[in-house]
């Protein structure tokens, strides 16, 4: 019997009487009386099992629940892929708060709860820490004095001035907004705010965001219906309400990669009789898109619209131009 198979053994024990005494402990983990203590200490300590010595019962039994926050679980002999990625991404994020700040004491609590869960299965911390790693995909510095004052703005519903920088087009333009939402993208924050400059919603990106200044007015509010048809019915971050659907095809081989993944929410796809992969995408603005469709290189044809067929095909052959050899 492994370790955690004795936390679950302790918890089933403990659960089903009053109390249990010590050696009954002993006989039904069949480990010695070190480790048993090792063991129930480690269950208050790291995983705020509330376990407690009856004095009168003679025995260890539940005390109830833990502290607020301090919600006792016990941990899966090993993580699935989600959580193991949301505890290393959440220790990772807290690591990089340091010790100073408005948290204090409360980062370095949460720091050493994630340890406890990370080091909860078999394996100690260290070892997970070591042999787990998560990368992020082009994710971009992100100006923390702008992202305080955008979610400051956010949440007590206030107006923002925005000085900021359009890379498309390559200016920085000043831009009054009322924020409703951010948005966590690949690796990567955006704003999603009504543009009264423009008076439509828009995305900003907010490592973009060269200044925010709060104003004193009252943001504009806008229903999450309208957000998600207005921001959410396209491809990507880009929004728009006039959708129109992209039709790719990728090659047999690269459809053993492109098969599993999820493009759009709202995805069509089916395989032809030559093992090639069709799927269709709504889209209303094809800039990342065109990105994503680049990337598979000859693997991928679009098949329709004529003008996203024609746009992929102008990239294609500028590419091809920048890399014609010199004679």
């Amino acid at each position: 019997m492994d370790r955690t198979e004795r936390f679950y053994k302790i918890d089933q024990l403990l659960s089903g009487r009053q109390a249990v005494p010590f050696a009954v402990l002993q006989e039904k983990l069949e480990v010695s009386r070190a480790t048993i203590k090792r063991d129930l200490e480690y269950m208050r300590s790291r995983l705020n099992a509330p376990i407690v010595w009856d004095r009168e019962a003679r025995g260890y039994r539940f005390k109830g629940a833990a502290g607020p926050g301090d919600k006792y679980e016990l941990p899966g002999l090993w993580f699935s892929a989600t959580e193991i990625h949301a505890l290393l991404t959440m220790q990772h994020l807290l690591a990089n708060l340091g010790r100073g700040g408005l948290l204090g004491g409360q980062v370095e609590a949460l720091q050493a709860r994630l340890k406890g869960l990370l080091g909860s299965a078999e394996n100690p911390v260290e070892e997970v820490e070591r042999r787990v790693r998560i990368i992020g995909a082009a994710a971009r510095p992100m100006p923390l004095e702008q992202f305080s004052a955008v979610g400051s703005a956010l949440l007590r519903r206030k107006r923002l001035m925005l000085d900021y920088f359009a890379r498309g087009r390559g200016e920085t333009a000043l831009r009054q907004v009322s924020p409703q939402r951010l948005v966590y993208y690949r690796d990567n924050w955006y704003l999603d705010a009504w543009c009264h400059l423009r008076q439509g919603l828009r995305s900003f990106a907010v490592d973009a965001i060269r200044h925010a200044e709060m104003l004193d007015l009252p943001a504009q509010d806008v229903a999450e219906a309208e957000l998600d048809a207005e921001l959410g019915s396209g491809y990507g971050i880009f929004s728009g309400r006039q959708v129109q659907w992209a039709s790719l095809r990728f090659s047999p081989a690269r459809a053993r990669w492109v098969a599993p993944e999820a493009w759009h929410p709202k995805q069509k796809a089916a395989f032809d009789e030559q093992g090639r992969y069709c799927l269709e995408i709504p889209y209303s603005d094809d800039r990342e898109l065109l990105m994503d469709i680049l990337r598979h290189g000859r693997d991928v044809e679009v098949l329709a619209p004529p003008e996203l067929r024609r746009r992929v095909a102008e990239e294609l052959a500028a590419a091809a131009k920048a890399y014609a050899l010199k004679s």
